[in-house]
């Protein structure tokens, strides 16, 4: 039974190299909507595959055998291995509580700005610059 590596949605681009990477897809995924996935391919790419690919699916047949399908098309494809990453960093940060300011640096903020606010404030600061 075939394993689903990749269901993309919308556009795919299809990316040709050398070795050791021979293929590279990348686009958005329908598991991880929004986050920039990229899968790799340690083999040599089909000649007839395009350069973008719409709603493409990517599966596994057995060891080493992938199956690309995009609309009615199918392409297979012989890799060493395959490679997939996704761009995590936007869920990463908003799982993060934002980092206070220090009291110290919001004190020293407050005096630089209540400085600038004034013509005599603003003409200590710049002396203070030099």
């Amino acid at each position: 039974m075939p394993e689903v590596l990749a269901s993309f949605r919308g556009p795919v681009r299809a990316e040709r190299a050398g070795s050791p990477l021979g293929l590279t897809l990348s686009g958005d995924t329908r598991a991880a909507p929004g986050a920039a996935t990229v899968l790799a391919f340690s083999g040599a790419a089909p000649a007839e595959l395009p350069e973008a690919l719409p709603d493409a699916r990517v599966e596994r047949l057995a060891p080493g055998e992938y199956r690309i399908t995009s609309g009615a098309r199918e392409w297979r494809l012989l890799a060493r291995a395959v490679h997939l990453t996704r761009q995590i960093d936007g869920e990463f940060y908003r799982a993060l509580p934002p980092r206070p300011v220090p009291a110290g640096k919001r004190f020293l903020l407050r005096i630089v700005f209540a400085l600038a606010a004034s013509r005599a404030g603003f003409a200590l600061l710049r002396a203070l610059r030099r």
